[in-house]
């Protein structure tokens, strides 16, 4: 449903006359000076333009998004009445508006530069602005609760509103300094608010807290930073179902029995031998120290990454990890933890933006054929079957290039010939399911080629795939409309 507001100003010329001057919120500027979108992949429409090439988007049909033409972004209401009217009655000439002001103080600072732009630019201010205020029929509130909601917005810019450069999937900055509550925090407020319920003795608690793996990791890292004499039995309840479900997540087992085994009761022996932990006191206080601690400052960003994907914050991830890749330099080992979290998180096109950088920094044949072939299944599970092609192109040449330096002897009898060897009839499967028929013939007769050079057993291991791949490609000659050159 299109917001009352913006169907006004765009059905009434008088009115959006009056909000692009003076104040700037222009509807025929309804465009941005390029490509862009939401990380979360939700709706976004350029609904106004100002005079600085700046545009305001309206994302998912509700809030409203500023972004500068320099590259910040923020959003600054909950929908379009909300933002019309704090441009209206706190027009952005005024620059010395913050929310430690009270309201006498807000609307002298609003009077001063209300003055000022009569005598710059806008002598019939007064009028033009009751005029659209009762054109809209904008609410007269408090300024110092739009100077709150506009906190309040910007606050909740991240993570379902962060704005990407479309050709680049480079984020757009945040201005200023919003008040930014860390991803450590968000992730470990379940498994605090869980832990607090069992220390105030709450009915069924305890089993709740042990219960789910997803929580029980937060209230395992929340026990570990906020550590109480009491919280004994818990800790042995929880090193029990970690050691009984052996999830993938093992980190919160070794953390569990660090925490049990400081408490050095001879007791918890068994339980501790059952973790295949030490369980020596002594082993207990090296590993906090070394490993764990109190601190959650030292533990990596990608700790909190991943405990937002089990818990299905999947923005909270996404964005963490783009900022993280915007910042990131040349570093390979970096680069190649931002790529398999991304990938894993299932955004395949941020996890090739940071697989493409790591293949720029290779520096030995194995590891140009490595990283590229990764990228390549990358930009086919983006969707981008060429830049998949091209990729394999750098594997290739990589293992069977005239100038190899010596790091892919032997490849083709090795785990790197059977994986190049997929990726190719990956793609050849993929191009011909697309109609691509010269990609799909040509990635095919590759793959062929590799098929008779690696080694039998991985040739007999794609077999499968290698039959599909060949039936796909076969069957182009036999669709109508498909791209034969």
């Amino acid at each position: 449903m299109t917001d009352r507001v913006l169907s006004l100003l765009r059905s009434r010329p008088e009115l959006a006359a009056l909000a692009a001057f003076p104040f700037d919120f222009d509807v025929d500027r309804a465009y941005h000076l390029e490509d862009v979108h939401l990380a979360s992949g939700a709706s976004l429409e350029p609904i106004a333009g100002d005079d600085t090439g700046g545009t305001y988007f309206l994302c998912a049909g509700t809030a409203v998004l500023y972004a500068s033409s320099e590259g910040d972004a923020v959003l600054i209401a909950g929908s379009v009445t909300e933002a019309l009217e704090m441009i209206v009655r706190i027009p952005r000439y005024c620059e010395n508006i913050s929310a430690d002001l009270d309201e006498d103080q807000l609307r002298a600072e609003v009077d001063a530069a209300d003055e000022e732009a009569r005598e710059e630019f806008a002598p019939e201010l007064d009028a033009q602005r009751a005029a659209l205020l009762a054109g809209l029929a904008l609410p007269d509130r408090p300024l110092t609760e739009l100077v709150a909601l506009s906190e309040s917005a910007a606050a909740r810019t991240e993570p379902d509103h962060l704005l990407l450069n479309s050709l680049e999937l480079r984020a757009y900055r945040l201005p200023g300094a919003p008040i930014r509550r860390p991803l450590r925090d968000v992730v470990l407020g379940p498994g605090r608010a869980a832990l607090a319920r069992v220390r105030a003795g709450e009915p069924g608690a305890q089993e709740d807290a042990v219960a789910d793996a997803v929580l029980r990791a937060g209230v395992v890292r929340a026990a570990q930073y906020d550590r109480r004499d009491g919280d004994l039995p818990l800790l042995r309840l929880l090193l029990e179902r970690e050691t009984a479900e052996r999830t993938e997540w093992y980190e919160e087992r070794w953390i569990a029995a660090t925490l049990v085994a400081l408490h050095g009761e001879d007791a918890d022996l068994p339980l501790l031998r059952a973790a295949h932990a030490p369980g020596a006191r002594d082993w207990a206080l090296r590993a906090d120290a070394e490993k764990y601690g109190r601190d959650p400052e030292p533990e990596s960003a990608f700790t909190w990454i991943e405990l937002a994907r089990r818990q299905g914050r999947t923005e909270h991830a996404r964005v963490a990890l783009i900022r993280m890749l915007d910042d990131a330099g040349p570093d390979a080992d970096h680069l190649g933890a931002l790529s398999r979290a991304l990938e894993r998180l299932g955004d395949h096109a941020q996890a090739a933006r940071a697989q493409s950088a790591l293949l720029a920094l290779q520096d030995t044949d194995r590891d140009r054929a490595c990283a590229a072939y990764v990228l390549a299944r990358l930009e086919r599970h983006k969707g981008d079957l060429p830049a998949a092609g091209r990729a394999l192109e750098q594997s290739r040449a990589a293992v069977t290039g005239p100038a190899k330096d010596g790091t892919v002897a032997q490849w083709h009898r090795r785990g790197l010939g059977r994986l190049i060897t997929e990726q190719h009839l990956e793609l050849a499967l993929a191009a011909a399911g697309s109609g691509d028929a010269p990609l799909a013939r040509e990635t095919m007769r590759h793959a062929k080629s590799l098929l008779s050079t690696i080694g039998k057993g991985f040739a007999t291991s794609l077999s499968g795939l290698s039959t599909r791949a060949k039936r796909a490609v076969a069957g182009l000659d036999r669709v109508p409309g498909t791209r034969a050159d």
